[in-house]
């Protein structure tokens, strides 16, 4: 099975080739992805008018290189994939549309694609993971513990009850003046500076369930930048240094009871924790969930950093998956800015949403 994948739910248009072979592993044939960083530095973020003007720019030369690249015609495609959500609306627009109209001109079948999803199964295509395992997503928009079963099967463990990791990372560096994207240089700022200088709080390290908050962390962040004099480079290494020890904590702490609750319910199955997302690319982080997962006889997955992020290949692959698994999707599936992954997992306050999923 040959699977086109378009993803566009946020500012990197891309497009990537799958094939889905007998014995159920993947071949990546094609890989494309045009990031829209200069267009945003300006503004410290992503402005979604402008993400969704990008994407219609270049979507139909993107598909066209990850076709080129792997060498294949449209005819020789079994199926098209898109992301459906969640994500910017505009984005989603985007992609669904040239996703759709392609799978129509061609004669193919089409998926829209949950975003968390994809996420959820590359570690599969890349490490030929077998199910059940943990996925921890941290990203700009979603941080959650998640339970995968199986292709289709997601019980959302923990969340975030307000800001996401990725978004906490993007406002400490605005804030301290770093850039953008702010995750990689918050990262590479603190590699000079003290992680001890500053007591960041550890936000609900001390609850016994899964839930994240980095809300008040931030303003920890705020607050000890408009305390410091004077706030020189020194100053600020230490603060950003100071800021991912925090995080890097927090994650090992609640990775470490989200794979002994694993371990509760299947017993003698070794652990394998799957990170994700922009935020999986971080080196202190990575370290984090690496001791949280051999402390409990377990292992770390982190597919290769290009595939942590936004791409077309995870959106691919999810596609051959759940056609694989034989999961007919709505070719009439509209773009979804909110969609949770586990459907039944009880609402919370998200983005300052009372009763909001995420």
């Amino acid at each position: 099975m040959i699977v086109l994948g378009i993803e566009t739910s946020c500012d990197e248009t891309a497009a990537g080739v799958v094939q889905l072979q007998p014995d159920g592993t993947g071949r990546i044939l094609s890989d494309v992805v045009r990031s829209q960083v200069e267009a945003h530095a300006a503004y410290g973020g992503v402005v979604p008018e402008i993400a969704a003007r990008a994407h219609v720019e270049v979507a139909d030369e993107v598909v066209r290189k990850a076709m080129a690249d792997a060498e294949l015609g449209f005819s020789d495609l079994d199926l098209v994939a898109a992301t459906a959500g969640p994500g910017l609306i505009g984005g989603l627009l985007v992609g669904l549309t040239t996703g759709k109209a392609i799978a129509s001109a061609a004669g193919l079948p089409f998926r829209g694609i949950n975003h968390l999803e994809a996420h959820a199964l590359t570690a599969r295509l890349t490490d030929g993971l077998a199910f059940p395992y943990l996925l921890l997503l941290v990203s700009g928009g979603h941080s959650q513990f998640i339970l995968v079963e199986g292709v289709g099967r997601y019980r959302r463990w923990g969340t975030t009850i307000d800001d996401a990791l990725g978004e906490a990372f993007d406002k400490t560096a605005k804030l301290l003046g770093l850039g953008y994207p702010g995750g990689p240089q918050v990262e590479k700022t603190a590699a000079t500076g003290d992680p001890t200088r500053f007591a960041f709080p550890r936000p609900l390290a001390d609850r016994p369930d899964l839930a994240l908050s980095f809300a008040g962390l931030k303003t920890a962040v705020r607050l000890a930048a408009e305390r410091t004099d004077p706030l020189d480079e020194k100053a600020i290494a230490d603060i950003c240094a100071s800021f991912q020890a925090a995080i890097a904590d927090v994650l090992a702490i609640k990775s470490a009871r989200a794979l002994a609750r694993f371990r509760a319910e299947y017993g003698a199955t070794a652990p394998a924790l799957v990170a994700a997302g922009g935020v999986a690319a971080n080196t202190a982080v990575r370290t984090a969930l690496q001791g949280a997962a051999e402390n409990a006889g377990g292992r770390l997955v982190v597919p290769p950093g290009r595939l942590c992020t936004d791409n077309g290949v995870m959106i691919a692959w999810a596609g051959a998956e759940r056609a694989a698994a034989g999961l007919d999707d709505d070719p009439e599936i509209t773009a979804r800015p909110r969609w949770p992954l586990d459907a039944d997992a009880a609402p919370l306050v998200g983005y300052g949403r009372l009763g909001v999923k995420v």
